[in-house]
């Protein structure tokens, strides 16, 4: 038996659509990992190792992303486990400190997802869902649509032919979950939609339509797990909530050998961590008040009812009809609105429920908030294929107290004592538009480039895409600096003489910058031959390229 396990803070970004931010991971996980520093009450410098999870992204991108909270020269762990991405990268972390290895960890997760349904990325290899793919294509063909909902749907037919499920009892989950995620300030969606609309949204397979299936997400989010011994030194008993038990399950050979799509999609792998979890805490499903679970679709949520052992396998429907989980029923399942309104950002999603849950057990969910809750349940699951299942409950009882303070994280998705890291901080005033008679200095051939750029700007409103602000010192044949903003990021844009707080300060001689500039040099390559030293956001100096002009020197 390892050492007790407790979250002592949590942080999330607002999820939203891709695209509709201007942002990127780094500032995903900055703003989630300081929200959770700052709801632990302590200093990133206490933190001892990191784990993170993403899926879609370049090696090492969690240490981009750590480096925007401190670079302390901790251990650091990348973890990709499909959608239950996040609860893998907290599942480990809990092992870290079950295990003796460290007092306090944090854990990270993010996603910066392209819009539409999740697709294949890499074409020359073998696809890691080859086994689950071939194991719906022998039992029920394969279709035109997208792979996801294809197969929770297909397992969502064989659900209402093996046992009598409707349609109907399918939408009215996702009635449940988008009614919840009205009162959670950080979905994604919050739109409340009738029964009827649910189910003549655009058909997507099956049993399945638009309103029924979860869309993809930008977001983050983090928690900061705990040794008992760091909790009492620090006085944080007030606030930590334990995870009693935690378990992991992967595809079992009924997955595959059965042909059955609702094995295959998870159904056994989630039931094995479930009853592992209830084995290890002593605990059973009529012990939990609030349960936020993997709903990517709503076919999903019901499979997973009987998965859980909220009810016999096929009465996951009469379930649903019967209100037993929402607010006035034996549990309230996905208060937070769940992955169908608040989102899918698969890196965070995990962590995004430990905070939901964590935020319920403390009476900190305000409208949203489950009645005497004492005990809650997790689950996420990652086709390919992992399930996560965790209790969670309050660690000291007799500490904790009715949360007071202006600032509450649960339904404050902006803290107003840390605006400048806060996703939802209010927009810079715009900077004022440049005007001709703007003058660059006549000894620099770069000026003859910085002119046409604001020109650019003023013409070309798609180059602000690029956001950012660029701080350029340019030093001359003299061995002086000059210093030019590019502005891509406030108002219409702007190009101007001086210094300003930005994302990326690029340094480099006249000479350089010209050939750069002009195309004459690959950006990149000037930075791997030491032409330019960049300082600040990597990912903004990675589009410099889109800055190139062809001026006349």
């Amino acid at each position: 038996m390892g050492r007790k396990v407790y979250v002592i803070g949590v942080g999330m970004t607002k999820f939203e659509k891709p695209g509709k931010k201007k942002w990127d991971y780094p500032q995903m996980g900055k703003e989630a990992g300081d929200k959770a520093l700052l709801d632990a009450g302590i200093d990133y410098k206490e933190v001892q190792q990191a784990v993170i999870g993403y899926v879609y992204g370049d090696s090492t991108s969690g240490q981009r992303a750590l480096y925007e909270i401190g670079i302390t020269g901790i251990p650091v762990v990348n973890v990709n486990n499909n959608c239950s991405t996040g609860s893998t990268a907290l599942y480990s972390a809990k092992q870290l400190i079950e295990g003796g290895i460290a007092d306090c960890v944090l854990a990270l997760g993010f996603e910066k997802m392209e819009a539409g349904s999740l697709g294949i990325k890499f074409q020359d290899r073998s696809n890691p869902l080859e086994l689950h793919m071939k194991t719906m294509n022998e039992a029920r063909g394969f279709d035109k649509a997208p792979f996801a909902p294809q197969m929770f749907g297909n397992a969502g037919k064989e659900h209402m032919e093996k046992y009598g499920t409707t349609q109907e009892q399918f939408a009215k989950i996702a009635y449940k979950n988008h009614k919840h995620s009205v009162n959670n300030p950080y979905s994604q969606f919050r739109d409340e939609y009738s029964l009827e609309t649910i189910l003549k949204s655009p058909p997507v397979f099956g049993p399945l339509t638009k309103l029924q299936c979860c869309p993809t997400s930008d977001g983050a989010a983090a928690a900061v797990v705990a040794s008992e011994d760091f909790v009492i030194r620090h006085n944080l008993q007030g606030k930590a909530v334990e995870i009693v038990a935690m378990a992991m399950a992967t595809d079992l050979p009924s997955s595959f050998a059965e042909k059955s799509c609702i094995k295959m999609v998870g159904f056994d792998m989630s039931k094995k961590a479930a009853d592992e979890v209830y084995k290890k805490s002593g605990f059973s499903p009529k012990d939990v008040q609030v349960i936020e679970l993997h709903d990517c679709f709503s076919c999903n949520e019901l499979i997973t009812y009987e998965a859980l052992g909220l009810c016999p396998v096929g009465d996951g429907g009469k379930l649903i009809d019967k209100g037993e989980v929402t607010y006035g029923g034996k549990w309230v399942v996905n208060p937070s609105g769940g992955l169908i309104s608040k989102g899918h950002p698969l890196g965070a999603t995990g962590l995004a429920q430990c905070a939901e849950l964590y935020w319920q057990l403390r009476g900190m969910a305000g409208n949203r908030q489950v009645k005497n809750c004492n005990l809650a349940l997790q689950h996420n699951i990652g086709l390919g294929g992992a399930a996560i299942v965790a209790i969670y409950k309050l660690g000291w009882p007799e500490f904790a107290k009715p949360f007071v303070g202006d600032y509450n994280p649960a339904i404050h998705p902006e803290d107003p004592r840390k605006a400048s890291s806060s996703s939802e901080s209010a927009p810079k005033p715009a900077a004022p538009s440049q005007k001709a008679e703007i003058k660059f200095p006549a000894n620099l051939k770069s000026s003859a480039i910085f002119e046409q750029l604001s020109k650019r700007i003023a013409s070309e409103p798609a180059l602000l895409k690029v956001g950012g602000v660029f701080q350029f010192n340019i030093k001359d044949s003299t061995g002086s600096i000059h210093k030019i903003v590019v502005d891509l990021k406030n108002g219409n844009g702007a190009v101007k003489l001086g210094e300003e707080k930005a994302d990326c300060t690029i340094t480099l001689t006249d000479d350089d910058f010209v050939k750069v500039f002009t195309g004459g040099v690959n950006p990149q390559t000037a930075f791997v031959k030491g032409l330019l030293k960049i300082q600040g956001n990597m990912s903004y100096a990675t589009k410099l390229s889109q800055l190139i002009v062809k001026p006349k020197l």
